[in-house]
């Protein structure tokens, strides 16, 4: 897993240490000393820590004039032993919802499990952002299945075309056109 860096790409758009409406301002990073791990594996220094041992996430981009954010993830989210759900809301969701985000796309290729809990920071999540939307791309299936059997995709959009979709090819921007032309597809009947 410590092979495993954050999408870096895009930094010539956005470094969340650098914007100081982010969580993450200030933030210095080491190339070469491991500090964090997720159980007995240890993960590149680049990743984020949110407050659980077990996720970690990157913001990859964030434009507030247009309302969104893009939060590549690693780990296992658990919110039966961690409550996973909570340090995510707490501390990187609420501060970023008070600078004015409205659409979250989460990137969960090196999410690895999903343990639920209840659904109440899921709600109070998706009742904050009143016109936008969460969406999830690229979890794994089973990822995906847990999270529908604890009705959480009430809250975060998955599937079909946001299973597959090779983020990695567009912009920040062209991402998020095309996940909100998905979204608005969703919504009409």
């Amino acid at each position: 897993m410590h092979t495993i860096e954050p999408f870096y790409t895009w930094r010539n758009y956005y470094i969340a240490s650098e914007d100081e409406r982010s969580p993450f301002y200030g933030r210095d990073y080491s190339e070469f000393e491991f500090t964090h791990a997720i159980y007995n594996h240890l993960i590149h220094p680049q990743w984020d820590e949110i407050g659980s041992p077990t996720l970690f996430i990157k913001i990859l981009f964030a434009d507030y004039e247009e309302g969104f954010c893009v939060i590549e993830m690693i780990g296992e989210w658990n919110d039966c032993l961690h409550n996973d759900i909570m340090y995510l809301k707490r501390n990187i969701i609420e501060p970023l919802i008070e600078n004015g985000i409205r659409k979250f796309i989460l990137i969960g290729e090196n999410v690895l499990n999903f343990h639920s809990s209840d659904d109440c920071y899921y709600e109070e999540w998706f009742d904050e952002i009143e016109d936008g939307w969460i969406v999830a791309l690229n979890f794994r299936d089973f990822v995906i299945r847990e999270f529908e059997g604890a009705n959480i995709d009430y809250y975060i959009a998955f599937g079909r075309h946001f299973n597959d979709l090779n983020w990695r090819k567009f912009s920040p921007a062209q991402l998020c056109k095309n996940v909100e032309m998905h979204m608005m597809k969703r919504l009409t009947p």
